[in-house]
């Protein structure tokens, strides 16, 4: 019992970046842009929070400059996608392109630092009940961050006028111009936002989890949470049980490497990629039975307000 509560609390813990990046990627592509440079902009936000928290010392400075620099490298995404109506999967493409280069480029200088970073901080009270307490309140801050904006995002696209908004300006952005919204002023603040979440996704990787910075750390979990925002509808909460579900296979063949197992390393590194392909092929077989139907209607379409008028 108690090696499957330690699974399942390593679950949590390898699947939170997944987490942020994903539910990132969700409050991106609810207004219609799609952005699938994930990858380098978790790379440079986790290079950003690294080199702020080894400089400073603070590791929560490090976390605001991750978000705040991915977010205004995101902006570049944004200008292309919304301005000047550029082909968005090309311009995430790029995006990938760049954040690797320059991270591998500007980390050569880190390599083989470490910090203190984020201390594991068991939350009061919740983290005393059975069983629930050990897997999901005996973690870093950062964590219980995550837990909070899994219930704010829920609330947010459900309740809240502006939610509301975003969800139109990405189903119909038309219909939301006839109505008054500025189509370009909301996706814009979608793809800053969501640009800043998915940077504390690579934060939390060097900041958090790691607490060091080595090239290409990331090792495709932006990649994995491109996937993952189809395979949860645009959810949060299904998002969060995907994220945990790569996380805990992660951790899964982390502890089977350590415990001495004859099944060769590569294969073993090998499992959340594997489940990512399960993932896409269920995705495409169940794509004509309506299992995309949280999917918003404009997404990847530049909209061009003159069409409107």
């Amino acid at each position: 019992m108690e090696m499957i509560i330690s699974i399942l609390a390593a679950a949590v813990r390898s699947g939170t970046p997944i987490l942020f990046a994903t539910l990132g990627e969700i409050i991106t592509e609810k207004s219609g842009i799609l952005n699938l440079g994930l990858e380098g902009i978790m790379l440079i936000g986790a290079l950003t929070g690294f080199s702020i928290t080894l400089s400073s010392g603070n590791p929560w400075l490090g976390i605001m400059g991750a978000f705040f620099v991915g977010a205004f490298l995101t902006l570049i995404h944004g200008f292309i996608s919304i301005t000047l109506k550029g082909n968005q999967v090309v311009s995430g493409l790029a995006m990938t392109i760049f954040g690797t280069g320059v991270s591998s480029l500007m980390g050569k200088a880190f390599i083989g630092k470490t910090i203190p970073g984020l201390l594991k901080t068991p939350f009061p009270v919740l983290n005393r009940i059975p069983i629930l307490g050990q897997i999901f309140f005996n973690h870093d801050p950062l964590v219980y961050c995550s837990f909070f904006l899994i219930i704010f995002l829920t609330w947010f696209f459900i309740s809240t006028r502006i939610g509301l908004n975003l969800r139109a300006v990405g189903d119909s952005p038309r219909a939301a111009d006839a109505m008054g919204l500025n189509v370009n002023r909301i996706r814009y603040l979608a793809v800053f936002i969501g640009g800043g979440i998915i940077a504390l996704g690579g934060a939390y990787l060097s900041v958090a989890y790691n607490k060091m910075w080595a090239e290409s750390m990331t090792a495709g979990r932006g990649w994995i949470a491109v996937a993952l925002v189809i395979f949860a509808i645009w959810n949060p909460t299904r998002a969060a049980l995907g994220a945990y579900l790569f996380g805990g296979v992660e951790a899964f063949q982390l502890r089977l490497q350590a415990s001495g197992t004859t099944i060769p390393t590569s294969l073993l590194l090998m499992l959340p990629y594997l489940l990512t392909v399960s993932v896409l092929i269920f995705i495409s077989i169940g794509k004509g039975k309506g299992i995309l139907f949280g999917a918003p209607a404009f997404l990847g379409q530049p909209y061009f307000r003159e069409e409107s008028e």
